[in-house]
């Protein structure tokens, strides 16, 4: 039996996230997820019956003829996926930037060397920041990503105390704060972080600009 990843949908973009945002980049949805956090997004890919398998190779071939240099890993949850560090060392193999993005709840430590780690840390509005896996935040390095979703002032105080307790602004310059759409005004939390001289970069979802908040396969 072939090497495989159960996958929800692939599709090129502009990223929306990230150090990376603005930039073309081929994704690789994988389905299933192992938390329900209150504002997902991306509800459509939390089972593994919400995506078909497809081959590494087929990956990796479907990436090169895209023709774009950057491919994300997303989901769902993709360390839940035993292949998914395989399919990011054929990635880099052929000298693409790999980015994966996990919920933190997993250990990023199983990732290849070279692979862009972005770390969502949960935070209590989500009503999983008790799943988070903390011992991440000991092997981070200056390449790695943090995201923190915020709805409320709860949530960004509670960010701001975890990058305290982990020293992570010491370890990584990409600590990035965003607004769950539709639920905390930009505006508010802009003003927190200028306010509070927050060690972090504010980030808006540009996919969730450029097209509707709801459109898939942006």
């Amino acid at each position: 039996m072939p090497d495989t990843l159960t996958v929800n949908e692939t599709f090129t973009s502009i990223q929306g996230e990230s150090t990376y945002a603005g930039s073309l980049c081929f994704f690789i949805r994988l389905a299933g997820c192992n938390l329900a956090c209150a504002y997902c997004d991306t509800t459509y890919a939390s089972t593994p019956s919400d995506g078909k398998n497809i081959e590494l190779s087929e990956l990796v071939k479907m990436a090169v003829d895209e023709g774009v240099k950057t491919v994300e890993i997303t989901g769902g949850e993709p360390l839940l996926q035993e292949n998914t560090p395989q399919l990011c060392k054929m990635l880099q193999e052929k000298d693409f930037h790999v980015l994966v993005e996990t919920n933190g709840s997993l250990p990023v430590s199983i990732l290849p060397a070279g692979t862009i780690r972005i770390i969502d840390c949960k935070t209590p509005s989500s009503g999983e920041a008790g799943a988070m896996d903390f011992s991440n935040f000991e092997i981070i390095n200056e390449n790695d990503e943090i995201k923190f979703v915020i709805s409320d002032y709860a949530d960004f105080e509670y960010s701001l105390e975890t990058i305290r307790k982990y020293s992570l602004d010491s370890k990584t310059e990409k600590i990035l704060f965003s607004p769950v759409c539709g639920t905390l005004d930009p505006e508010e939390l802009a003003g927190w972080m200028i306010k509070s001289k927050a060690p972090a970069r504010f980030q808006l979802q540009l996919h969730k600009i450029i097209w509707s908040p709801d459109k898939r396969g942006v």
